[in-house]
C-alpha cells in the first residue's frame, strides 16, 4: 500500500477549543488509511474575517495516508460532522474545523477540492504550526513553511501565541 504525506490544519473556538482540537487529532489516527506522523504545538489565534467571535485554538498535523485526496477530504468532513460542525456562517465560530492544506504537493483545482489550500500561505495560524514541525515543507509555489511563517509574523507579530506542546 503506497502512502503519501498530507498536511491537515485543525481549529476550534467553541466548547473547550483545546479539547476539541486534541480530540480531533486523536480521531485522525482512527481513520482507516491515515496515520499521524507529526503534531504541532497548539496556538491561540485571533479570528480572521468575522472578528466578533472567540479566539481560536489551532494546530497542524502531518499524516501519511493511503487515501486519495478526495477520500481524505471526505473523511475529514465526516469527522467534522461527527463532532457537530455546522457550516452556516463563513469564517464563523466552529466546534471543529479540519482543512486539507496539502496532499503530496499536488495541485488540484476542482469544484469541491482546491490544493494547496488557496489561502493557507496567507494564514499565520497554518504556517506557524506547520513551520514548527516541517520548516522546509513547501506549499505550492509560495515557498517553505518557515519562510512563509516568518513573513506573516513580521507583518503581524502577535498573530499566534503558543499555548501548549501536545505533550503538555
Amino acid at each position: 500500500m503506497n502512502t503519501v504525506t498530507a498536511v491537515i490544519a485543525l481549529g476550534s473556538n467553541l466548547e473547550n477549543p483545546r479539547q476539541q482540537v486534541e480530540t480531533a487529532m486523536a480521531a485522525l489516527n482512527q481513520i482507516k488509511g491515515v496515520r499521524v506522523k507529526a503534531i504541532s504545538p497548539l496556538y491561540t489565534t485571533k479570528p480572521v474575517g468575522l472578528t466578533d467571535q472567540p479566539d481560536f485554538v489551532n494546530a497542524v498535523v502531518l499524516v501519511h495516508t493511503s487515501l486519495s485526496a478526495p477520500e481524505l477530504l471526505g473523511a475529514l468532513q465526516e469527522l467534522e460532522n461527527q463532532r457537530g460542525r455546522i457550516r452556516d456562517v463563513p469564517n464563523g465560530p466552529r466546534i471543529i474545523d479540519l482543512d486539507l492544506i496539502d496532499y503530496h504537493h499536488q495541485t488540484i483545482n476542482e469544484a469541491d477540492l482546491v490544493l494547496p489550500h488557496p489561502r493557507a500561505h496567507e494564514r499565520a495560524f497554518v504556517m506557524v504550526p506547520l513551520a514548527a514541525i516541517a520548516p522546509y515543507y513547501v506549499i505550492g509555489t509560495y515557498g517553505s513553511a518557515s519562510a512563509l511563517a516568518a513573513k506573516l509574523l513580521k507583518a503581524e507579530p502577535d498573530a499566534v501565541t503558543i499555548i501548549a506542546d501536545v505533550q503538555d
